[in-house]
Parts: structure tokens; C-alpha cells; sequence
């Protein structure tokens, strides 16, 4: 049987650790990044150290045990751990015979792969460039090549690298432009949403948790085309970086909007997280965030931090939090079960499904009262409203008007006082 998949690229990984508790969590973390960019890990090497080199991020030493290693291993690329410097990666570069990425450009192609709307591919347009900006260098021949060797004929390189970053610029600032346009537009959306009395509750957490997966699982649930509104899920790192928003209606005439966030990862680059705030947006309006983690994993406290950290970074802050402990079937502990304000649950499970949405349920309708109302007949347009924004719970026609009784949202309650029997 002939095998037509392409082979990948072999890699071998490497870091410093600068005494770091959580070093050997973010070589893991870079392995898995790694797979994810389409490339096989063949080996990796380490450097404990005090101070990272400023010319080279290893020391001599260490560069030729890499060298030989990776070479020995027939990769090439030599994928590193942290951000370096251009003259870093074109110093290493030259020393390894290898193609050198550093762990900014690796998340940067993976995002690059991976989006899919206009938007998303706008961001990564402009977190790359971005990144390349301070990059360029005299002896490149053109805008798509970041590497180069040579410093002969410096001042026409000069001029050719004031050429490049102008353009580069350029390409920015329109870039910019364009983005803002279609914010705008997300913006008329959200606001059209946020104008309905519905609660928010968005999913949030490190990548591949199972956020996808508990939409989709919400969706099966509690909607009757729930297989058409389901969102794409794949066992891999970033599989998707759109925010998908589905309306979530429950069997006691509970609705709340569900948002479907791109996961996160520790030492997320800066111009990602930057160019990502509008499309996170949904998290900073939210009532309630449900912050999904993979109880599975070994690391699962680093990554509860990792979530946290790009939070705050965001700005998201004083949003009540459920942390949903997903993927316990690959435990051996029992499930599903709350823990305080918490749940242990299985995404692929329907018992911990409806759990989880009992748990959103008492946490975002707390503070909803029941009130009972009589509205005349004539007022359609305060019914229709209260079916929108409020949990119906009965509902009679008399001649005297509509009896009903339903629990109202705070805001809402003053609008309804007159009312009131």
C-alpha cells in the first residue's frame, strides 16, 4: 500500500532553563506546538544557565552538542523555547546549518494555518508582521525572506531596509484600517445581542481543553438542530481561533448566549494577544465564564494559571468563573459531580452535560425573582419581550388579560412593576 502523506519535517527542540520550576511544562508545551506546525519531534536538548546569551541564547559549548545531535537525528530545524533576537536566530543559524524558529514564529504559524474567517486571518496578518518588523535585516532581497548571510554592499542594503520597512508599515496601518472595519461591524452584532436581557456565558481556557467539544455537547442537548449549529472540534493545539456564539435554550425555559473563545497557552506572544482582544470581546462582556480544563492532564495547574494570566492580560476581570474540569473519563475518578461552585465532568457524556447546565443555570439566574403578572391583552409587545428575556414559567389566557408567572431579570423587574397582581 503506498503511503501518499507528505513526510514532515523532523525538529529538534531546545531551551534554556533559567532555573525555572515550570521549564520542563513549557518544553512539553513546545513539543506539542511543535507537532502541531505539521513536524515530527526527533530529539531534544536543554542548557541550565544563570543568564541567557545575548549573541546566541546557548553557549559555544552547547550549540555544538546541539549541531551534532540534530544532525545525527537528520532534522532540520532547531525549534527554541522562548522569543530570541534576529541576531540570535541568524547567529544560531549560521553556527547550526539549520533553519532556526523560535517559539513566537511557531505559534505565528500555527495561527497563520489555522484561521479560516477574515478576521482571524487579519489578526495573524498583523501579529506577523509585527513580529518581522524588528526583524529585517540589510542583506535580505526581499519581504519574504527572513533570514540572510552576507554584509557586503552595506549602503544599498541600508536603502533597501528603509524600502522594506515602509512597506512593511504600510502594511500595517492598512492592515489596522481594515481590522477596525471589521470590529465595527462584530461590535453591531454584539450590541444587537447585548440589547436582549439574555445572559452571556463564555468559554475560556487552554487550548484543546474541550471548549468545542462542550458547545457541541450543550448543543445536542438542548436544541433540536443542534448537529447544524455544532462547531468544528479536532484533538489538536488552536483547531480553531474563531469565537463561534450559539443561543442555548434549556428545557425550563432558561436561555443563555454561549461563546466559543481560541484557547490560550503560556508565554502567548504579545502582538497575538493584541491583534485577538476584538475577537475576545465576547469574554469581556460575559456574565459568566466557564474556564474548561483538561482534568487529565498532568499540568492541568499550570494551564489554569496560563488562563488566568491572559485574562488579566485582556482586561477580564470580576466576571464570576465556573472551572469545569472536562475529560474525567480519561481519570479514574467518578463523574460527573460538582466540587463547591465547580464540576468534574466529561464533555462526551449527556449526564454531565445537563449537570454542567444545571450549575450555569443557578449561577447566572441567581439573582432572577418570580414575579406574577397580568398584562392586558393588548400588550403584545410586553409579552413578546418577556418570552425573550425572561423564564416563562406559566402562561393563561382569561378575559381579564394574560396571567402569567415567570422569573425576571433585576434589570428588568421595574419594567413589569404595573403589572404585578
Amino acid at each position: 500500500m503506498i503511503d501518499n502523506q507528505p513526510k514532515k519535517i523532523k525538529a529538534y527542540i531546545a531551551g534554556v532553563n533559567l532555573n525555572d520550576p515550570n521549564f520542563d511544562y513549557y518544553m512539553t508545551e513546545l513539543a506539542n506546538l511543535t507537532e502541531a506546525n505539521s513536524m515530527e519531534v526527533v530529539g531534544q536538548s536543554y542548557q541550565n544557565a544563570e543568564s541567557i546569551v545575548a549573541g546566541t541564547y546557548f553557549g559555544l559549548g552547547k550549540i555544538n552538542e546541539i549541531k551534532a545531535m540534530a544532525h545525527g537525528l537528520k532534522a532540520k530545524v532547531l525549534v527554541l523555547n522562548d522569543e530570541l533576537t534576529p541576531v540570535q536566530i541568524r547567529n544560531l543559524e549560521k553556527l547550526t546549518k539549520m533553519r532556526v524558529i523560535d517559539r513566537t514564529e511557531l505559534i505565528l504559524e500555527i495561527f497563520a494555518s489555522r484561521a479560516r474567517t477574515k478576521q482571524a486571518k487579519l489578526q495573524v496578518q498583523l501579529a506577523r508582521l509585527q513580529y518581522e518588523l524588528p526583524r529585517l535585516h540589510p542583506s535580505e532581497n526581499n519581504l519574504d525572506q527572513q533570514r540572510g548571510g552576507g554584509y557586503s554592499n552595506r549602503g544599498a542594503g541600508e536603502s533597501k531596509l528603509e524600502l522594506n520597512r515602509r512597506t512593511i508599515g504600510k502594511q500595517i496601518s492598512a492592515i489596522k484600517k481594515e481590522l477596525k472595519a471589521v470590529a465595527s461591524q462584530e461590535e453591531i452584532k454584539s450590541a444587537r445581542r447585548n440589547q436582549s436581557r439574555i445572559p452571556k456565558v463564555a468559554l475560556v481556557g487552554y487550548t484543546n481543553a474541550g471548549k468545542s467539544t462542550t458547545m457541541n455537547g450543550l448543543l445536542k442537548e438542548f436544541s433540536d438542530e443542534g448537529s447544524n449549529k455544532e462547531v468544528f472540534v479536532k484533538n489538536m493545539l488552536f483547531a480553531t481561533l474563531d469565537t463561534s456564539v450559539r443561543r442555548i435554550d434549556l428545557k425550563d425555559n432558561f436561555s443563555f448566549i454561549l461563546s466559543d473563545t481560541v484557547g490560550f497557552i503560556s508565554k502567548l506572544p504579545h502582538n497575538l494577544v493584541e491583534s485577538f482582544k476584538a475577537t475576545l470581546q465576547e469574554t469581556k462582556e460575559a456574565d459568566l465564564l466557564i474556564n474548561v480544563v483538561d482534568a487529565s492532564d498532568p499540568n492541568m495547574v499550570q494551564m489554569i494559571r496560563t488562563t488566568q494570566n491572559v485574562l488579566d492580560e485582556i482586561g477580564v476581570k470580576g466576571i464570576p468563573m465556573i472551572t469545569a474540569y472536562n475529560k474525567a473519563d480519561k481519570t479514574d475518578r467518578n463523574y460527573p459531580q460538582i466540587e463547591g461552585n465547580d464540576i468534574l465532568y466529561s464533555a462526551i457524556d449527556p449526564k454531565s452535560i445537563k449537570m454542567l447546565a444545571d450549575l450555569i443555570t443557578k449561577r447566572v439566574f441567581s439573582n432572577y425573582e418570580e414575579f406574577r403578572l397580568l398584562l392586558p391583552l393588548s400588550a403584545g409587545k410586553e409579552l413578546a419581550y418577556l418570552h425573550e428575556n425572561a423564564q416563562v414559567l406559566s402562561e393563561d389566557y382569561e378575559d381579564d388579560g394574560v396571567h402569567i408567572q415567570a422569573n425576571i431579570a433585576p434589570d428588568d423587574q421595574g419594567r413589569y412593576k404595573q403589572y404585578l397582581v
